[in-house]
């Protein structure tokens, strides 16, 4: 049976938006912002730490000067509790969450490279939401009009950025379809998406039957 689904998505596309709707429509638990948050109070940091290595690399400088102190960035040893805070050790941070998640069940992962690292875990349904560029430009010039001028490259560098981070951590193309058991062009509104992956998951027969996207 299906316990836990795993949200990945265009930037722009509302894949986010979508797995909150999910998630409440299941009575789920919904990872997304709670995962910086958790996270920051297990490694004893700051949120606006953890947000700066969410689903990105670290700098091209600081691996290549890391790199330099071990040999070569391949050969990198394991971190322990006393070293830096950096994208490295958020993975195993991420990791190591995502495992507690399987473990409890009845929750909604979006993003930080979940359905990679679950992807042979027994459970875990993948949902992979996308949109064509006029509708991700019309989303963020709604969003950020200050920088309407910006949206095309700004969903370009976003998408880049989290292909890098799933390819660099998780040898895995972000938007490799053979990885998902569900597409979902977000056109289609958050109503059909939610009913067609409750459908697809096997998981309609467990909604209260006056559970909807509205509540």
């Amino acid at each position: 049976m299906i316990r836990v689904i795993t949200v990945e998505r265009e930037y722009g596309s509302q894949g986010a938006a979508f797995a909150h709707h999910l998630a409440r429509y299941l009575d789920w638990k919904l990872v997304d912002q709670c995962l910086i948050d958790e996270i920051a109070a297990k490694a004893g940091i700051t949120k606006k730490l953890v947000e700066s290595c969410d689903e990105r690399l670290d700098p091209w400088y600081y691996r290549v000067g890391k790199a330099f102190w071990y040999g070569s960035i391949e050969r990198l040893p394991a971190l322990d509790s006393s070293d830096v805070f950096d994208a490295e050790r958020m993975v195993r941070f991420v990791r190591e969450y995502f495992q507690e998640q399987v473990q409890t069940g009845s929750v909604v992962i979006v993003g930080r490279g979940a359905t990679a690292a679950l992807l042979t875990v027994p459970g875990v349904f993948h949902v992979f939401v996308h949109a064509s560029m006029k509708r991700k430009i019309a989303w963020f010039q709604e969003n950020f009009p200050d920088h309407a001028n910006e949206a095309e490259e700004e969903i370009t560098a976003t998408d880049k950025r989290r292909a890098a981070y799933v390819r660099r951590f998780y040898n895995r193309e972000w938007n490799d379809y053979r990885m998902y058991h569900l597409m979902l062009n977000s056109c289609m509104g958050f109503d059909a998406m939610v009913k067609a992956t409750a459908e697809a998951a096997g998981l309609s027969s467990i909604i209260p039957a006056h559970a909807h996207t509205g509540q």
